[in-house]
């Protein structure tokens, strides 16, 4: 049978470098981009003079943006691809540049990134019209182990376990002093042995607890060993160690606007702050699209007072929100103007912005009576009434769940530790400790509910809360000297309450927007993870994924020519 045959390896060629690179190659967009830069404008570093003559930064952010277009992220993998690959010998004019020098120059212009990915994007808006924004975060690995990761209920745990084992060491070396001719049995632990495992335990315990003192010194949740920035999320894979980029798409071209990198494990409050560039770049109004998680009645009221629209996914049911903003009095407010200034001047006038029309309703000014604290704000740690921690654990054995402000944590009747959860929409601090609940045996006395474990709220008032069912089962009735009473006032305040009532076509495409991107990158990029560490060095390695993305994106919308025109030559 014949085959289709090769070339001869031993014949000579005569051939020109840039013949060997497909004419509508991505290599050649990079590459007029990067050439039609000025560094300077980026806050490019100047690379050491001395010596022998330093690598063009053009050719390494050549060689970066190739990468993050080709799924190649690793220094030593594009250093290989210096030698082998074809496209990036044609870039870089053959230039081979080891490991370190690539990972080097990344490392000292990592703040550049961002501002050349907006570039990029600057460059685009003249080819294209934008539309609305759909917001949405997602889970990024850090470069950090879950073992290398605590958070207090975790160091909580493994303490009282060392402590445990501890006093058992401790045991063990005390039975074996008085006992008179010991001898060692070849299966069990000798003495040397367990005094070594005890200064073993002694010193893992000191180091957890140290861990412990610096979390609720500096008001840490969580510790991160490795990347001190990343933080322990979930996920729909379960528990990682992660970041949680915020990413703006445009509903037209699917393009990624802006992004945000939060290490933040909720998406709470993150739509203002993710918008913000993008509504500087803007005119008019401008709209997004989210989904539940970014439910919060402040920061949608942030957006409408930057000029942005929210069009936040409701429970069902409900057709929308019932937000509530401080009156201000104002004769000359302008309801034409798409100001930011002027929008919020109007809504806090109780007047509805013409831009806001189709989704604000039943605006009205109405007198309530909110509580006002007496007691002025004080900086500085509160003390606690029950004075140290053996005192207080021993009041909570008592049959009280008893809250320690100062390390912000609460002693149950049992003797554990709950630590906080979250904060709730009316301020009250949940604390929680699912692990102590479902192995206490004395469940049965403090919570009957459907969860495996106890979750109980405290104001920043309250001190202690009476556990009724462990009083009763004791025979003991609850008293209320934890309670902090009175210290308030009510009085009679104006507010512009109105009604935000989303969009329900815009917010059905939501999924289709924000999922694309993040599919592309993680699945057909094969970025699911970052290399860098420290937050402000993710951001510079997100912006890679992100133009990498971008340049894909827009090479199939528009097509090479076109966007090779805007690329070369600069045209916004």
């Amino acid at each position: 049978m014949d085959y289709v045959r090769g070339f001869d390896r031993d014949q000579m060629m005569m051939t020109t470098w840039d013949s060997m690179v497909d004419p509508d190659s991505t290599a050649r967009l990079i590459d007029a981009f990067v050439n039609s830069l000025n560094l300077s404008d980026f806050g490019v570093k100047e690379m050491s003079r001395e010596g022998r003559p330093p690598y063009d930064p053009r050719s390494l952010f050549k060689l970066y943006i190739y990468g993050s277009d080709n799924g190649i992220k690793s220094s030593r993998k594009l250093a290989k691809s210096c030698k082998v690959n074809v496209e990036v010998r044609w870039m870089l004019g053959g230039v081979e540049p080891d490991f370190r020098t690539i990972s080097d120059f990344r490392k000292d212009n990592i703040d550049s990134l961002k501002k050349i990915f907006h570039e990029f994007n600057k460059r685009l808006s003249g080819a294209i019209e934008w539309g609305f924004t759909s917001i949405d975060g997602s889970k990024f690995n850090a470069c950090n182990s879950k073992d290398n990761n605590f958070t207090k209920n975790k160091l909580d745990d493994r303490i009282k376990w060392l402590n445990g084992h501890i006093e058992e060491y401790l045991r063990i070396l005390d039975d074996a002093d008085k006992q008179e001719g010991f001898e060692e049995e070849p299966d069990k632990l000798t003495k040397e042995m367990v005094e070594e495992k005890l200064k073993e335990a002694r010193e893992r315990l000191a180091k957890y607890e140290g861990y412990q003192k610096l979390m609720e010194e500096s008001g840490q949740s969580q510790m991160s060993l490795t990347d001190a920035d990343a933080k322990l999320m979930k996920s729909k894979n379960g528990f990682a160690v992660a970041y949680n980029p915020q990413t703006a798409v445009d509903s037209e071209t699917h393009l990624i606007r802006d992004y945000q990198m939060t290490n933040q494990v909720t998406d709470h409050g993150l739509l203002d702050s993710t918008l913000k560039e993008v509504r500087e770049e803007s005119e008019g109004v401008i709209e997004v699209v989210a989904d539940r998680g970014y439910e919060s009645e402040e920061d949608m009221i942030k957006c409408l007072e930057d000029g942005i629209i929210p069009h936040v996914i409701t429970e069902d049911g409900k057709d929308g929100y019932q937000l509530e903003i401080p009156y201000e009095e104002a004769d000359d407010a302008d309801t034409e103007s798409t100001d930011p200034e002027r929008i919020k001047k109007a809504l806090h006038a109780g007047v509805i912005p013409k831009a806001y029309k189709d989704v604000i309703t039943d605006i009205e000014v109405i007198e309530v009576r909110r509580k006002v604290s007496d007691e002025p704000e004080t900086e500085g740690v509160s003390e606690s009434i029950y004075g140290t921690p053996e005192e207080m654990m021993k009041r909570a054995k008592e049959g009280y769940f008893v809250r320690d402000p100062e390390r912000n944590l609460v002693y149950c009747p049992n003797g554990e530790i709950l630590r906080q959860k979250c904060i709730k929409k009316n301020g009250n601090i949940r604390y929680a400790n699912k692990n102590a609940c479902r192995h206490c045996p004395n469940r049965n006395k403090c919570y009957k509910g459907r969860n495996n474990w106890k979750e109980i709220d405290f104001t920043k008032d309250c001190l202690e809360k009476p556990c009724k069912d462990w009083l009763k089962a004791g025979g003991k009735k609850p008293d209320n000297q934890g309670v902090k009473k009175g210290g308030y006032h009510f009085e009679k305040q104006k507010v512009v309450r109105f009604f935000l009532k989303p969009d329900r076509k815009k917010t059905a495409e939501r999924m289709c927007l924000s999922e694309h991107p993040f599919g592309t990158i993680k699945r057909a990029m094969g970025f699911s993870y970052f290399l860098l560490r420290g937050l402000r060095k993710v951001t510079g390695e997100f912006a890679l994924m992100c133009l990498g993305y971008n340049i894909k994106r827009a090479k199939n919308l528009l097509g090479f020519e076109k966007v090779m025109k805007y690329m070369a030559v600069g045209i916004c």
